[in-house]
């Protein structure tokens, strides 16, 4: 069954009529053209495909398009401001975090929200303290808390401490 929705993604509205079963990644990708979120395992596994629904992360091959059509929906290509990276973008950049770059972009907004979590004192199977009003982003709380994102080619010496330089900012 078809229906018609308005997504709103990067701050554009975008008309569309989809299948009912169509995942957000797939609308994206195939019908927005949209290509920063990957298409990886298409199981939730890989975290390819990490986008920020409402501010919070989520797998767009496991979310299906017709759910979100009253969210703001952001894309690794949405956290730049005009011309200016995000600072996480940069932190990517300055740090050498990704060799192929397949999974950055997945990496960078897996990245972007789990700093707000942490922020908001939300805690990790990690965390010290489960009742802290915020969280302190060690090694091993970053570690953690991107553990959904995979990198295949192992750049994960280089994704942590660019994460641990924006969370420090």
């Amino acid at each position: 069954m078809d229906m018609e929705i308005t997504l709103r993604v990067d701050g554009r509205e975008h008309r569309l009529v989809v299948d009912t079963r169509t995942s957000l990644l797939d609308a994206l990708r195939e019908r927005l053209g949209i290509t920063s979120p990957k298409k990886g395992c298409d199981h939730g596994q890989c975290g390819a495909c990490t986008v920020l629904l409402d501010g919070r992360r989520a797998l767009g091959c496991l979310a299906l398009a017709v759910a979100y059509e009253d969210t703001e929906i952001v894309t690794a290509a949405g956290l730049a401001d005009g011309d200016g990276l995000h600072p996480m973008q940069r932190s990517f950049i300055e740090h050498d975090a990704f060799q192929c770059g397949y999974c950055t972009p997945g990496q960078i907004v897996s990245a972007v929200g789990m700093l707000a979590e942490a922020r908001a004192g939300w805690p990790s199977a990690v965390s010290s303290d489960p009742n802290a009003a915020e969280v302190d982003l060690d090694d091993a709380e970053i570690a953690e808390r991107m553990s959904g994102n995979l990198c295949c080619c192992g750049a994960y010496a280089n994704i942590r401490p660019a994460v641990a330089d924006v969370a420090r900012r």
